[in-house]
């Protein structure tokens, strides 16, 4: 039987539906007469994340001048909007918890993860995106598509692997060239059965070839590159030994001078613990 990526996400390992946690709040935020004390509330129902929402909203990403020690507050501090993507961001984790290390190593998938939400996050600030987290969650999103690939088709998988490290060859290429997809595809498909929206569900499913992406080219154009620099820094592993080449129409609609390329890159070394803190499982 043919695979596809639609095929996949309803393979024989079920993947599990999207975090209580944010189905609640992402409703919540869509009703017009919800107020900030009630959504406080639905996260103080969730300790672990009201927890990790506050200390994001006292961390560095946010520079808070005063110590910001209720929930309601945090939202202030952090925006409506922006709530919704960093709450998907610090649930999602809990939803891939059974899988085997001898599958794949989840520690360094997340390190990966983390690290390319969180070059996301600092390239769309230097290119004044609105709604930076919108980048941060689609780092942690934008690997999604290998874990059910590996669930599912873990044999067929392990033999792309072992052929592209024999070959130097990008994990990528060698999906599709295996199987006609590659896991940016099996993520898009994730994400459209969760029900998530095109602005996060294209820039995943197109992260590896950028000029594809129709409607959110500049998000998918700052994956790609944030996924390169994660990959050249070595932070973390999500089944790649090589470093992708840069899109060229990817680089172009981004339009960032090179030099600003080394700042980025230290911020990135330099707020990475604080985000592994944050948004790493178990800690």
């Amino acid at each position: 039987m043919k695979l596809s990526p639609e095929g996949l996400v309803r393979g024989k390992v079920q993947i599990a539906s999207l975090p209580t946690a944010f189905e609640q709040i992402n409703s919540a935020i869509e009703d017009p007469e919800c107020s900030f004390t009630e959504i406080g509330r639905i996260i103080g129902g969730d300790p672990a994340l009201a927890a990790r929402l506050l200390k994001l909203a006292n961390s560095s990403f946010y520079g808070f001048p005063s110590r910001v020690e209720t929930i309601t507050h945090a939202i202030t501090v952090i925006g409506m909007s922006q709530l919704r993507d960093l709450v998907l961001a610090t649930t999602i984790t809990s939803q891939f918890k059974g899988l085997s290390e001898n599958t794949v190593n989840m520690e360094s998938f997340w390190y990966h993860s983390i690290c390319v939400g969180l070059a996301a996050r600092i390239i769309a600030i230097y290119h004044r995106e609105p709604n930076a987290e919108r980048y941060y969650v689609l780092g942690m999103l934008h690997d999604l598509g290998h874990l059910v690939m590996f669930l599912n088709i873990p044999d067929e998988m392990q033999k792309i692997f072992a052929r592209c490290k024999e070959n130097r060859s990008l994990m990528y290429q060698g999906e599709r060239e295996a199987l006609g997809f590659d896991h940016g595809d099996v993520g898009g498909a994730l994400l459209r059965a969760w029900d998530l929206p095109a602005r996060l569900e294209e820039p995943v499913a197109c992260h590896h070839k950028p000029s594809f992406a129709a409607r959110y080219s500049m998000e998918a154009a700052i994956v790609h590159l944030a996924d390169i620099i994660s990959h050249a820094l070595e932070i973390g592993h999500s089944a790649e030994d090589c470093v992708a080449p840069m899109d060229a129409r990817a680089w172009e609609t981004i339009n960032i001078p090179v030099s600003q390329l080394s700042s980025i890159i230290n911020q990135v070394d330099r707020q990475l613990p604080d985000a592994i803190q944050m948004f790493m499982p178990g800690k």
